[in-house]
């Protein structure tokens, strides 16, 4: 649906709030992962360069509306500042004098970040006079934050009642272009790779894919135990949602009946327990998936299922990929996820779209050195998945036609 556009703005001289995602990582006061904020800056550099004051906002964690400074965006301001060498300010609040004041000193082409959305209750809760008290910052809104578009928060759809004019940023803009085509559009062959923990997660895009007629659907991850159990394979004690056994043979059907192919591990990286991972000596081996006993534990596809995988998407024209295929935080159960991540990058050296979204898939191909190589690199996670699904996003929903 067309949405307006930052580039449909007159921003010389205006205070324009843009609503980035930069719910980032950060450990010992550092961003670990910079991913999302790199994401977000052609949008500001855009507003930079036609001398908006910019206003930045983003939510951090979950400090369940309390101020805790684990979650303080101070350190994602300097680390900004870095990344486009210019000078920033930062305000110690998102709304209230400390907001205003700082606002209030914006020049032309100068930026502020404000303190976490969430360090206040009315952020979530979608608050009236919580978004009034944003909107007030502002004249125009910008919401550059894909990953935040599936909630109806109050930075995200309340404060947009509250402006004259509500834009898409450049991110923005390209998610809803790449995701868009493959949920319109997707040229074939067209292969999806799905991976996590639960299939209950990803049911409504399993089968938003199936009606869009992807022509393979690869699962791994520990979604793929439920699939495997449900065929009748002993799978030991790896991660299985009983409940949802029938749903994962009609799946298989569905599958059958519309001529999707369907591919699972075959072999699978296994330990005896999940203790020895925890006291940091862990015994791995690989074995074909109709080998595993009673008290095996899978953490991860195996070098047959990686090859299998990599061979499905040699005439692909069309890749999405959401989900590790293992315990992707925990050496050695990365290698069939970095597997994964060499092969779709491959794959788009050879002409195909290949979108790449959820932050272990996102983690993987920057440990495997091809982010530079992916077509697009979505920074939602939930989002994601809710739009492939065919769900209206509200953060979407509530910009400006």
């Amino acid at each position: 649906m067309p949405r307006l556009s930052i580039k449909d703005l007159d921003l010389k001289s205006r205070r324009v709030f843009i609503r980035v995602d930069f719910n980032v990582p950060i450990k010992d006061g550092a961003v670990e992962d910079d991913t999302r904020i790199r994401a977000a800056i052609p949008t500001i550099n855009y507003a930079i360069e036609h001398e908006a004051r910019v206003i930045l906002a983003s939510h951090l964690g979950r400090p369940k509306g309390q101020r805790v400074d684990k979650y303080s965006l101070y350190p994602v301001a300097a680390h900004l500042a870095k990344l486009i060498d210019r000078p920033m300010l930062f305000a110690t609040d998102c709304v209230g004098e400390a907001a205003r004041i700082k606002v209030d000193a914006l020049k032309d082409g100068e930026i502020v970040l404000l303190e976490n959305l969430r360090f206040h209750p009315e952020e979530e809760k979608n608050d009236k006079a919580f978004a009034r008290q944003l909107a007030s910052l502002c004249e125009l809104y910008v919401n550059d934050a894909f990953g935040a578009a599936h909630r109806a928060h109050a930075s995200t759809v309340g404060m947009t009642k509250f402006v004259k004019q509500a834009a898409a940023g450049l991110l923005m803009e390209k998610e809803l272009e790449y995701l868009g085509r493959v949920i319109n559009h997707p040229e074939h062959p067209f292969v999806s790779i799905l991976g996590g923990a639960k299939v209950s997660d990803k049911i409504p895009v399993i089968n938003a894919l199936i009606d869009r007629r992807v022509d393979k659907l690869l699962i791994g991850g520990a979604m793929a135990y439920t699939f495997l159990k449900a065929e009748g394979f002993t799978v030991g004690k790896s991660l299985v949602e009983n409940q949802m056994l029938e749903t994962a043979l009609q799946i298989k059907r569905r599958c059958e009946a519309v001529g999707v192919a369907l591919l699972l591990p075959t072999d699978h990286q296994i330990v005896d327990s999940y203790e020895p991972i925890k006291g940091g000596q862990v015994l791995a081996k690989t074995i074909p998936i109709e080998f595993t006993n009673a008290g095996h534990v899978g953490m991860d596809i195996g070098i047959e299922t990686t090859a299998l995988f990599s061979n499905a998407l040699t005439d692909a024209k069309t890749i999405i990929w959401n989900g590790p295929m293992g315990v992707f935080e925990e050496p050695p159960f990365n290698q069939g996820t970095i597997g994964i991540a060499r092969a779709v990058a491959e794959a788009a050296d050879r002409g195909a779209t290949v979108i790449v979204g959820g932050g272990d898939s996102v983690a993987a191909i920057t440990q495997a050195g091809v982010a530079d190589r992916i077509t697009h690199i979505s920074t939602g996670g939930g989002a994601t998945l809710e739009f492939l699904a065919g769900k209206e996003l509200p953060g979407v929903m509530a910009l400006s036609d």
